[in-house]
């Protein structure tokens, strides 16, 4: 039923959905509206996520479904050659070409097994009929920020441990230690957590850690949520019979626009790839990977990949579209220029009471080009998308700011940052030759 349908992007869009409204219910006294009865029924909460979901799923079995009897076999296969599979119904199948797109599964650390029973992952806590009353959340990644807020709303008391201090895909520290600081104004947030020890007892999972104050603490959960990474599906498959070259992974070396492993007659697709692991990127990776599989050996063709977009449907939502400042500095060896709004005073984010976050541009100078940006703050899933097809098109600051804006809109935020950025960009042909000159942020 695909990872998105079944245990990814639309379950948990719906457990956001319903948490969002809870939220909102109990926040409105801005507007001068009260509500202090909001209760949250959660059996009810799940039994629509459920519903929801295998509505999704079905739609994604019907179309497996209607492929005809004779063209599809279901079976585990290895690799005996680059041609031949060896199926698990005991049949072997030779293949002129061959398309790898077999995903991923949840991968938990190893200390976190010490919750035994208790351990949950994106894979099984859809699952659950009615929400505990206390999770421990490991992992601020994508999916863990999105159920651990999401949970948080519900009534669900969280706490969201971290190591390395990563929170979500920003890259940028200005608008990570913003984000850092928004999201503990709301639950227990720690991106570089020491755990010392994790423990199931009879009823409960006992997590010994040291708090952000210094101090070492025992504290019972119902449940540990693993929201860890994922590992891609390609152990099992036998790689070490094929001429494939492999990573430290286990996965295969690809070309990222034609999907083509090495210069053989194998393709990879998805995330099964660990590159992209995004619904949006599976789709396209598959039409081109099922394109030059056909085509195969008479040609095999660069398809076309699409700007960098990323979403985390928190709130303040994240987005990030483009390079990212690491990136940047990387292709511009300095001469690159930042722009920068503040949503705090943004108009019409004040007048929805939605009024946080901030939106960080860059662009090279000389040329102007725009080159990527990040952000967490109000309506971002939208601003992403109108970055990213200017990063697409390949459109200048001076081009973007062109476009039209219209009054009162959260986009106009948008305009603010790329002025600042603008009037930081020193364009012409000079600065390109004495771009070497130029320092961090131009």
């Amino acid at each position: 039923g695909t990872t998105c349908a079944r245990v990814g992007c639309m379950p948990s869009k719906l457990l956001i959905a319903a948490a969002e409204a809870a939220h909102h219910s109990r926040h409105s006294h801005i507007f001068g509206i009260r509500n202090q009865s909001t209760t949250v029924d959660t059996a009810v909460v799940m039994a629509r996520v459920q519903s929801e979901r295998d509505r999704f799923v079905g739609f994604v079995l019907e179309s497996i479904e209607s492929i005809p009897t004779d063209h599809k076999i279901k079976a585990f296969a290895k690799f005996i050659d680059d041609n031949m599979l060896q199926l698990s119904n005991g049949h072997q199948l030779r293949a002129r070409s061959i398309v790898i797109a077999t995903g991923s599964r949840p991968v938990n650390p190893p200390i976190l097994n010490g919750a035994g029973k208790r351990l949950l992952n994106n894979d099984d806590i859809f699952e659950l009929k009615d929400l505990p009353g206390k999770i421990a959340v490991f992992g601020p990644g994508v999916i863990g920020l999105e159920l651990g807020q999401a949970l948080h709303r519900l009534n669900v008391e969280i706490k969201l441990f971290g190591v390395g201090g990563s929170l979500g895909p920003l890259r940028d520290p200005v608008v990570k230690q913003y984000a850092l600081k928004t999201f503990n104004e709301e639950f227990y947030l720690d991106t570089d957590a020491k755990v010392d020890a994790v423990e199931s007892t009879d009823n409960s999972v006992e997590i010994t850690y040291t708090n952000k104050e210094g101090k070492q603490v025992k504290e019972s959960f119902d449940y540990v949520l693993a929201a860890t990474g994922r590992r891609t599906n390609v152990e099992s498959l036998a790689l070490e019979n094929t001429s494939l070259i492999v990573n430290e992974r286990g996965v295969p070396e690809f070309n990222g626009f034609s999907l083509q492993c090495g210069r053989s007659n194998i393709f990879i697709a998805g995330d099964a790839n660990d590159d992209k692991p995004l619904l949006h990127e599976a789709a396209d990776e598959g039409k081109i990977a099922g394109q030059n599989a056909a085509l195969y050996p008479q040609g095999v063709r660069a398809g076309l990949r699409r700007a960098p977009i990323g979403v985390v449907f928190s709130d303040p939502q994240m987005a990030s579209v483009g390079l990212n400042l690491s990136q940047v500095q990387t292709r511009c060896d300095g001469c690159y220029a930042i722009g920068e709004v503040s949503f705090e005073n943004q108009g019409r984010a004040r007048v929805m009471g939605i009024n946080k976050g901030i939106l960080r541009l860059y662009a090279e100078q000389g040329s102007g080009l725009f080159l990527g940006a990040e952000m967490i703050g109000p309506r971002a899933e939208h601003i992403a998308h109108l970055l990213s097809w200017a990063f697409q098109q390949r459109m200048t600051v001076s081009q973007m700011l062109e476009m039209p804006f219209y009054h009162p809109v959260i986009e106009e935020g948008v305009r603010t940052g790329l002025r600042d950025l603008n009037a930081q960009l020193k364009i012409g042909p000079q600065v390109v030759a004495n771009c070497l000159d130029c320092g961090p942020g131009g």
